[in-house]
């Protein structure tokens, strides 16, 4: 049996692995017995990308801060548990902008991490302004957030999941609707229904809107690309800052992953040959 330490150095960020991984096998028997294999797939998604910190860690030896392991572990049991399983994307409106924010912002953390170590390398010959690597960092975060709406798109085309959430809107300028098939936009204000007709397993049904009608997707994607946006510009805004002045113990170091000195990849090395030599022992 691994001991909290040989997974998250930090005391704190153990106890709230170990909360979150106990809670999402408890739901994965649950969504089992109830026949729900879906999400019985979603809680072993969730458990392999609580395993992303342990990995950076030792594979990669980069030093991830204990809040920002802490924030991952709860952005992705608050994504998939809660946000997919327990239907909070519907339950609280803005469950999804706040996590697509939170994105912004640890994107933008990363980004900036990788740019750092980069531009602190003195291998590297090119020193780059705290400006540049703020803006590289914020060009990192937006790039992530575009690829993930490609993928809702994608995954909405081709497997009809409704990833990219629906909104009502009860005002809508088109060129399509007008009459004299001109390239002018008619403006329709004030929407009271529309209804669709279609068939859900061959069964005809009509389907009313009330105060307005069906937006398909592009409201949600466009509010995620934002809040993705604003959470990048903060993130961005405080790693120039720190990167002025290099404050320890700053909001930004807190946030910000290091590469590994070679004492502590070394240390890292010895734990590994040491949980090895035990595995053989019980065995």
């Amino acid at each position: 049996m691994k001991s909290r330490k040989d997974i998250f150095p930090n005391a704190k960020t153990a106890i709230i692995y170990f909360i979150l991984r106990a809670l999402v096998v408890g739901t994965m028997i649950l969504q089992f017995f109830n026949g729900n294999y879906n999400n019985v797939f979603l809680c072993i998604l969730t458990l392999i990308l609580f395993m992303i910190p342990l990995i950076v860690d030792r594979r990669l030896n980069i030093k991830l801060p204990s809040l920002l392991e802490t924030i991952i572990l709860l952005f992705i049991f608050a994504a998939e548990i809660l946000g997919e399983i327990q239907s909070f994307y519907t339950i609280f409106p803005y469950w999804d902008t706040m996590l697509h924010t939170i994105n912004g912002f640890l994107m933008a953390a990363i980004g900036f991490s990788m740019i750092d170590v980069l531009n602190r390398n003195p291998k590297f010959h090119i020193s780059m302004s705290p400006v540049f690597v703020a803006f590289v960092a914020f060009c990192f975060s937006m790039t992530v957030g575009v690829v993930w709406e490609f993928f809702e798109y994608t995954m909405d085309r081709l497997f009809l999941q409704d990833m990219q959430k629906d909104w009502i809107v009860n005002a809508v300028s088109s060129t399509k609707l007008n009459p004299t098939g001109l390239n002018s936009q008619i403006v329709i204000n004030d929407i009271t229904k529309t209804v669709i007709y279609g068939s859900i397993d061959g069964i005809e049904q009509a389907f009313t809107v009330e105060n307005g009608y069906l937006d398909i997707g592009i409201i949600d994607t466009m509010k995620d690309l934002i809040v993705n946006c604003v959470g990048a510009i903060v993130f961005s805004g405080i790693g120039a800052l720190y990167l002025q002045k290099r404050d320890k113990g700053g909001v930004a170091e807190k946030f910000i992953p290091q590469m590994k000195t070679e004492e502590e990849i070394e240390q890292t090395r010895k734990t590994l040959e040491t949980l090895k030599a035990s595995r053989k022992r019980k065995k």
